[in-house]
């Protein structure tokens, strides 16, 4: 009984250590911190310290502070789908070393910019999807995640990705692509060749994945797209080529002079008859 007090304080204490209360609005267990749905437009400003779970979901959250993570080094899953973010504050993974899920998807993010993940080196999870306003993706975006095994990228507003922004993805086995407007040139040649190479150890959703532009290939999946499909991409013009066209040319400028020529003369004869109608009329 007298041990009773001890025990008391010594538990408080330890609750003290571990970052005090659940946060408000939010429901906690164990290491579980469920936030979601409570129309937050800010994050909670304290969570408990050992913290492995955490839930921002449906949300109406735009911004997170600088250093917001960097005492929960125990996190390992971040669920921030469903708010209004479009950037993230540089850093902000610094002290979260353990952290493998994230989930980004249905906000507003344009960019992914260089560097974005780079402190989330244990990353194996990343879900961008759903973001209909994103438009590019740094050839740097994903650097630092090497044990990273699925990407999700798909519903957003992509019509290109460099090569560099996945060839640094050694783990990578998963990889969605589905519902983005892809421009099929010249250009996106590099990035089918490195997904065909990629299929068979990478699954993916490359069926669902679709060209959008230019207009012949309109519709057609993306892997469905050979070599063939860019041969005029690497026509090369011999000497005689060069000469036959400025040939064409030389040609075609001859016809415009002589053509513009006879318009002049047509129209001199012309004015000239009307002068001497007109002439004898008087």
């Amino acid at each position: 009984l007298l041990l009773a007090p001890w025990l008391v304080a010594a538990a408080a204490a330890v609750a003290a250590g571990a970052g005090g209360g659940c946060p408000v609005l939010c429901t906690c267990r164990g290491q579980a911190v469920d936030c979601s749905g409570q129309r937050l437009f800010s994050v909670p400003p304290e969570l408990p310290l050992d913290t492995g779970n955490l839930s921002l979901a449906h949300n109406r959250i735009a911004s997170i502070p600088p250093g917001y993570l960097a005492c929960y080094g125990q996190l390992r899953a971040l669920d921030l789908r469903n708010n209004s973010l479009a950037a993230l504050p540089a850093g902000l993974f610094l002290g979260a070393r353990r952290l493998a899920h994230l989930d980004l998807s249905y906000n507003n993010f344009s960019l992914v910019a260089a560097d974005m993940f780079l402190e989330a080196s244990g990353l194996l999870r990343l879900d961008l999807s759903h973001n209909p306003g994103l438009r590019r993706v740094h050839p740097h975006a994903f650097r630092g995640l090497a044990q990273l095994r699925e990407l999700d990228l798909s519903y957003g507003g992509l019509s290109a990705i460099s090569l560099d922004a996945l060839e640094g993805l050694p783990g990578l086995v998963g990889l969605r692509l589905g519902g983005n407007p892809w421009v099929c040139g010249c250009a996106m040649e590099p990035f089918l060749k490195w997904l065909r190479g990629r299929i068979q150890r990478c699954a993916s959703d490359s069926q669902l994945a679709e060209c959008r532009a230019p207009p012949e290939v309109a519709g057609a999946p993306l892997l469905s797209l050979t070599e063939e499909s860019f041969q005029a991409c690497h026509l090369t013009l011999t000497l005689d080529d060069y000469l036959f066209i400025a040939f064409v040319g030389f040609v075609v400028s001859i016809a415009s002079v002589a053509t513009n020529f006879l318009l002049g003369i047509t129209a001199n004869c012309c004015h000239r008859w009307s002068k001497a109608s007109e002439d004898e009329d008087v």
